[in-house]
């Protein structure tokens, strides 16, 4: 998954905020119209939508002569990938997770508890049948990650 920049986060944050998954999506102009203070040109903005379809980060539909845009993933699931990533990026996972675990406040360590257990929960139940096959090739599944 790619990085975003300054302008391409601040274009995805109006698009999380203010397209809602069942919303055919919002046009070059509205986006440009909620990055008001920003002064950006049209053009601009048309831009670097243009390039966040190209990069997969969003999903364009024709509308008329116009684009509508919407994510083509949520914010925490861009969220999750960029954490993965950063995971991959050499030495040890295990270590890189055990740090984490240990900077994480009370409330967030208690969110990471009830995920792991209802995952754990999940595979328990469905057995190995039930799995789901792996989105991230050439790593460990995520249920299979939790396992060890």
């Amino acid at each position: 998954m790619t990085r975003l920049g300054d302008l391409e986060r601040a274009v995805m944050d109006v698009l999380w905020d203010a397209v809602p998954a069942s919303s055919g999506g919002v046009t070059v102009r509205e986006v440009a119209d909620a990055l008001d203070g920003r002064e950006l040109a049209y053009t601009t903005v048309m831009t670097v939508l243009d390039r966040l379809a190209g990069k997969g980060m969003v999903q364009r539909e024709r509308e008329g002569r116009a684009w509508r845009y919407r994510p083509a993933a949520t914010r925490e699931a861009h969220i999750a990938q960029l954490m993965l990533e950063a995971l991959d990026l050499g030495g040890s996972r295990d270590a890189a997770l055990v740090r984490f675990a240990r900077s994480v406040t009370g409330t967030e360590a208690d969110v990471l508890r009830a995920a792991l257990g209802a995952e754990a929960g999940a595979t328990a139940e469905d057995g190995p049948a039930g799995r789901v096959e792996n989105p991230r090739p050439g790593r460990p599944a995520l249920d299979e990650a939790t396992d060890r």
